[in-house]
């Protein structure tokens, strides 16, 4: 299972937590500073988690909110129809964190801030390939440098 997964992002998780949005179908300040932050316009953010269900069986339950796993809460937070979703296709908590987990690395790695980070730390001594494996598993430029820094 996903096992530095983040919180949503109404509860103060990080930019990985983008995974478990709901759609943008009403204004949500949060969702909103969270995609400007990465500079990401909310239709591209959309398409990004759409695209992602249509390759995946997270674009699966149609008896969800959304009509869709993808646009579903973390596996920690209760809810019935994801849950009746999920037992419908055996799809397992490990299937849907791994999922989650993948979506939100996806998310991150079209935005601007990915390639700005990445950037940012090469210019730092650090390897991109180290870069972009901090910046991924950690959803946040600051502490993806403090985690390299300690390995050098």
């Amino acid at each position: 299972m996903w096992e530095n997964s983040p919180s949503h992002i109404c509860r103060g998780g990080d930019l990985r937590g983008l995974a478990f949005c709901c759609p943008p179908v009403k204004y949500c300040p949060l969702h909103k500073e969270a995609l400007e932050s990465i500079d990401m316009p909310v239709e591209e953010f959309s398409k990004i988690k759409q695209d992602f269900g249509s390759r995946t069986r997270l674009g699966l339950g149609k008896n969800t909110c959304f009509g869709s796993l993808i646009w579903c809460c973390k596996i920690t937070k209760p809810c019935p129809f994801r849950d009746s979703a999920m037992l419908a296709i055996d799809m397992g908590e490990d299937e849907y964190m791994e999922l989650k987990k993948e979506l939100a690395e996806e998310i991150i790695r079209k935005s601007k801030l990915f390639e700005e980070g990445v950037k940012a730390l090469e210019e730092q001594g650090i390897s991109r390939e180290d870069a972009e494996k901090a910046i991924l598993e950690t959803g946040d430029l600051k502490k993806a440098y403090e985690i390299v820094k300690k390995q050098i």
